[in-house]
């Protein structure tokens, strides 16, 4: 037996090789540090989902594609704490909804309508305020109007939601640009002092009713808040002694000719950039909006180089930009193209008509191009703690809270 068995394991093992191997070699890997897909390409994908949200407001096709954000957020994100700011942007998104449909029914609308749900006590206003009205009659088509327009908000908000729980800032921050390295500092330490403070309010209030004491009301709150305080005081501390130990803030004396250059080709390319997003965003802009996008996003970049020769800093195991990340920002700029182009198709099926009410149909080609934003749930690599691997919890690192005696 002991003869048989290498001979059975090799036949075995050939047997299995045509498909399983290439199978295998598709599989996403486990997200470890060098193979952790890139973040910008998570907020490249995220932005080509807010752009084609951006472009309808079709309530059918909204809904789609924030599920299509949040099946992905479930398939592909950590145990971070800024993983767990999806659902916050959810809640704001839902909030947005409804304070729209609040001012809708306060302050009116100038859809005009027929059906009548209800009419409101009419409040006279002065006549420097002339075109704006509060309470009178409120009807469907209004409403219907109102949340069309507060859906299409909501789902931008829960596609940028998406980027900031799937890319981790800390990382995004290596791979921005010399010139961008202060601001981005500022950026990613804002970003993350809110959930770590959330995490560990959630930590002290378990803390709290595992010793039986309350964990809700005014005095309860009054005692968390000062561990918590405490908490990101020392965060803060060695978060400011790190980057003084790494030398940060050093700069390189340039050339007053690349500085003048740098700053017309910085200020240049970001006005581009802007006007060339407001082109996509707008209903009839997309002709002129790609191209100067393009533009802008070319100067500016070229700035930011040049603005990077002053910063001087190393970077320690740079993150690579692979297929898979390409792959994933494909997918956005392909939602978004597709999206754009059905608008200039059929753009009814983008814009159900509210006068007169019609029920929204579901077109079927934008659909399915929504659905292209599925494609990193299957090529990202998946985190540790969905693919089995032991995943090391980042809380453990930071300093412990102590709480306070009542």
């Amino acid at each position: 037996m002991s003869r048989l068995a290498p001979y059975a394991t090799s036949r075995t093992a050939d047997r299995r090789t045509p498909l399983r191997r290439a199978f295998s070699a598709l599989r996403p890997p486990a997200a470890d540090r060098g193979s952790a897909l890139h973040a910008g390409a998570w907020w490249l994908w995220a932005l080509g989902l807010a752009v084609a949200a951006s472009r309808t407001t079709n309530p059918l096709l909204l809904g789609l594609l924030v599920g299509v954000a949040g099946y992905v957020v479930a398939a592909r994100r950590t145990d971070a704490p800024w993983a767990r700011s999806y659902g916050a942007f959810v809640r704001l998104g839902l909030a947005v909804i409804a304070v729209r449909l609040l001012f809708s029914v306060l302050l009116g609308s100038p859809i005009p309508g027929a059906h009548t749900l209800l009419t409101l006590p009419d409040v006279p206003l002065p006549d420097w305020v002339r075109g704006i009205r509060l309470g009178g009659r409120v009807t469907a088509e209004q409403l219907v109007f109102a949340l069309y327009d507060g859906a299409k908000l909501a789902a931008l908000l829960i596609c940028v939601g998406a980027a900031n729980a799937l890319a981790n800032p800390a990382r995004l921050l290596k791979s921005l640009p010399g010139a961008l390295y202060e601001a981005g500092v500022a950026v990613v330490v804002a970003m993350t002092f809110a959930p770590n403070m959330v995490a560990d309010v959630m930590r002290l209030r378990t803390a709290r009713r595992l010793r039986g004491r309350p964990a809700g009301g005014v005095r309860a709150v009054l005692q968390i808040g000062l561990p918590v305080l405490e908490g990101a005081l020392e965060r803060s501390v060695a978060v400011a002694a790190s980057m003084d130990a790494r030398g940060y803030g050093r700069t390189a004396q340039v050339p007053p000719v690349a500085r003048h250059t740098t700053t017309t080709l910085t200020l240049g390319g970001l006005l581009g950039v802007c006007a060339g997003s407001y082109g996509l965003l707008a209903a009839r802009g997309a002709g002129y909006g790609l191209p100067l996008l393009g533009a802008g996003a070319v100067a500016a970049l070229a700035g930011l180089w040049l603005g990077g020769r002053r910063s001087v800093r190393t970077r320690y195991r740079p993150d690579r930009w692979g297929a898979r990340a390409w792959l994933v920002a494909g997918s956005g700029a392909a939602v978004a193209a597709l999206m754009i182009r059905a608008g200039g198709a059929d753009p009814e099926a983008l814009h159900p008509g509210v006068v007169p009410l019609v029920a929204p149909a579901l077109p079927l080609w934008p659909a399915a191009g929504a659905l292209i934003g599925l494609l990193p749930a299957f090529v990202a690599p998946v985190p540790r703690h969905a693919s089995g691997a032991p995943e090391q919890d980042s809380r453990a690192a930071a300093p412990a809270l102590k709480e306070t005696a009542p």
